[in-house]
Formats: structure tokens, sequence, C-alpha cells
């Protein structure tokens, strides 16, 4: 491994750890919505939140474009309040793997939510206790393995992404160029394969440490919301 093969995986490991800070707590919300609303449309905001597993990646990355672009509309609100643009910036890197882990860190979390047996929270309610302090002691705790997973899970994922960085911030070295980047640089070039190689070997045991971890979490959620 070179210094310049090492800074790629820190940045890799930086954009991932960012973009899943930064999306948690939006998937939460969204989760707590998804498993616990009623209200109109809301399939429509379940298709649209689980929209960027289906389409293609390239064309979330072409709406984050255009949506971050100096003429878009989170473009101009970042150039007036901050003076500061994402584009070409490891920080839209992080916006296009938040985005794209996004789904995946709902569905674990309402998942989680949906599992705990909503007679505990009845049982609080009972016993004095408000909606949100019932929510706060029980499910809150019960459902808290299945979002540590959704974030494990969402790591995976953003650690992952290429479609929609390459197409909203480029592969800018030492910027941008995370390692799915990073491979697909090497590919291009004669006498890449070594580089290939170890850079995909990290890849892969990445992965696999997170979805093992993933895993892990999801089964003690599941075990953590059974009622004796």
């Amino acid at each position: 491994m070179t210094p310049d093969e090492w800074a790629i995986v820190r940045l890799t490991l930086l954009v991932g750890g960012v973009a899943v800070a930064a999306t948690l707590p939006l998937a939460f919300a969204l989760a707590l919505l998804l498993a616990r609303g009623r209200f109109p449309g809301k399939l429509l905001v379940d298709g649209l939140v689980h929209l960027p597993l289906v389409v293609p990646p390239v064309v979330t990355g072409w709406v984050l474009l255009l949506a971050f672009a100096p003429a878009g509309p989170l473009g101009r609100l970042l150039d007036a309040w901050f003076g500061t643009s994402v584009l070409f910036r490891w920080t839209g890197a992080a916006i296009a793997a938040g985005v794209m882990a996004l789904p995946l860190m709902v569905r674990a979390i309402r998942l989680s939510i949906e599992a705990v047996d909503r007679r505990l929270e009845q049982a609080a309610r009972t016993l004095g206790a408000g909606p949100w302090r019932a929510f706060g002691t029980v499910t809150l705790p019960l459902s808290l393995p299945g979002v540590l997973a959704a974030a494990v899970l969402g790591f995976a994922r953003a650690i992952g992404e290429f479609g929609a960085t390459i197409t909203f911030v480029s592969a800018v070295p030492g910027e941008t160029e995370t390692l799915p980047l990073a491979i697909y640089s090497a590919l291009q070039r004669p006498g890449g394969e070594a580089i290939v190689w170890r850079l995909s070997a990290i890849s892969v045991a990445l992965a696999l440490v997170a979805l093992v971890a993933s895993e892990a979490l999801a089964r003690r959620a599941g075990r953590g919301t059974h009622v004796l």
C-alpha cells in the first residue's frame, strides 16, 4: 500500500462516516413516520424514499448536480449563506453517499420499530407515561440495535457508492476519489492491476465487516423485541 492508497482509504472512511452521521437522524424520522404515521400519500412518500434504490445511480447524481449547481436552488442557498459549494469536494461525495444509503437505513430502522410490541408502550402509558416518554423509554431502547444495524448497513453502502458520486462530484484525486472511483480509475490505466487488487481487497474486507456487524445487530434487535 502506497501513501496515496492509504489516503484514498482514509477519504473513503471519512465520506462514509459523515454520510451516515448526517443521514441517520433523517432516516430515523422517516422510518418513524412510515412505521407509525397514518396520512394521505403515505405510499407516495414511501416510494420517494426508496426511489434511489431502483433508479440508475447516475440519475440520482444528475439530480444532485442540478440541485447543488451554482444556479441550482440548494447551490444558491449554500453560496448565499456560507459562500461555499459542494461540487468537486468531499462534502459533495458524502451527500451522494448519504442519499444512496438513506433508503436502506430507513427500511432497517422501520422494520426495527415495527417489530416492537406496542403493548409495551400501552403498558407504559397506563403507568402515567406520555406518548413521547413511552416511546423514548420503551420503543427507542428496544429498537436501538436495529438503528445501529441500519447505520452500519448505510456505512457499507456509502463506502461502496460509485455512480451518483462520479456524476455529481467527479473523481478528483485527494478530494472526491473514494475507493470505488479509485478502482475504476486504476482499471483505465495500463499496469493498474496491482492497485485494483489491493484496493478491491480493502473494499471487500470493509464491506464484509460492515455486513457481518449489521447482521449481528439486526439479530440482536429481533431478540430484544420479543415479549417474554
